[in-house]
């Protein structure tokens, strides 16, 4: 084990010594259309973000250097913490959960501007006894250039760790991955179990929002309370989640974007339907399905189409 470790830190630290790698050209310069898909799924009507002198939304940096399906193997590019994370997936280190994610903004990007981005290592912390399974934790920070000039950075920090085996999880009777549960969700949490599905509600204007938060984004209330929705809504956009593996469920499985009648979305889990199934405006219903003793989740079902 302590040759493994050595051989992993080796690994690290040339990878930190190494800088920033090159430089990767973004697919597509910011454009008006990936603003609008970004603001529209996002609910963000800043007007900041449409017209003739608009300016990108500085949160979707990450967007622009994103590839889609149809990646080029030609044109793929390592990273300098590319041979840290091949050689954790060689010792088992198969699992990955993200635990922190930082940026910073330099200043608002302008139609038509090609981007290009490097990233960095910085270090790796490990070995870990986490409540996942021993782990590392692998820290990089990405900066975004406009020509020379760096315009955005995003430090990324996730846990690498080997998944328990079927012996271990069959000890371990708490679900791993728990919601956080404070002053602000609690009455959310308390509703799932009692089978309700709650909305956070205003208490001076009377504003509905989902995330529940500590202050209203429309009238700046603190004061609040809450309505039970009715259970019900529309797929608004989903994902099919194959890797990584992700604790307590089977891949591959589909996250969805719920639109509820009320004027909120919600993110969870469709169930009890084939993953080819799944489309756009499919009609669901809230379901709770109980991941230990103590936890239920709300995940969302379809609703049967009337014969």
């Amino acid at each position: 084990m302590t040759e493994l470790r050595d051989h992993l830190m080796a690994l690290a630290d040339k990878a930190v010594a190494a800088g920033d790698g090159p430089r990767h050209a973004a697919p597509h310069p910011v454009n008006a259309v990936m603003i609008s898909h970004w603001t529209e799924a996002m609910g963000d009507r800043n007007p900041a973000y449409t017209g003739p002198d608009a300016v990108a939304p500085p949160a979707m940096i990450q967007v622009w250097s994103m590839e889609g399906l149809s990646r080029d193997p030609a044109k793929e590019f390592r990273r300098p913490m590319d041979d840290v994370f091949d050689a954790l997936d060689e010792a088992g280190y198969t699992g990955v959960v993200a635990t922190n994610c930082e940026h910073t903004y330099h200043r608002y990007l302008s139609m038509g501007e090609e981007l290009t981005s490097s990233t960095r290592m910085l270090d790796m912390v490990g070995p870990k006894r986490t409540a996942l399974g021993e782990g590392y934790f692998v820290t990089w920070n990405v900066t975004w250039f406009s020509g020379d000039e760096p315009v955005a950075e995003m430090m990324f920090r996730l846990l690498k760790f080997q998944p328990l085996r079927p012996v271990e999880k069959a000890k371990r009777e708490p679900y791993p991955l728990r919601p956080a549960v404070n002053d602000d969700t609690r009455f959310f949490w308390d509703g799932v179990q009692a089978g309700e599905l709650r909305i956070q509600k205003c208490g001076g204007c009377g504003e509905l929002r989902h995330p529940p938060g500590p202050v209203c984004p429309s009238c700046r209330s603190a004061e609040r309370t809450h309505v039970v929705a009715s259970g019900t809504g529309t797929v608004y956009s989903y994902v099919v989640h194959h890797h990584p593996p992700v604790p307590g469920q089977e891949t591959p499985f589909v996250v969805a974007v719920v639109e509820l009648p009320e004027g909120v979305r919600m993110v969870g889990n469709i169930v009890q339907c084939p993953i080819g199934e799944v489309y756009v405006g499919m009609p669901v219903r809230v379901t709770y399905q109980e991941m230990d003793d103590e936890l239920t989740l709300p995940m969302w079902a379809p609703i049967p189409e009337e014969a």
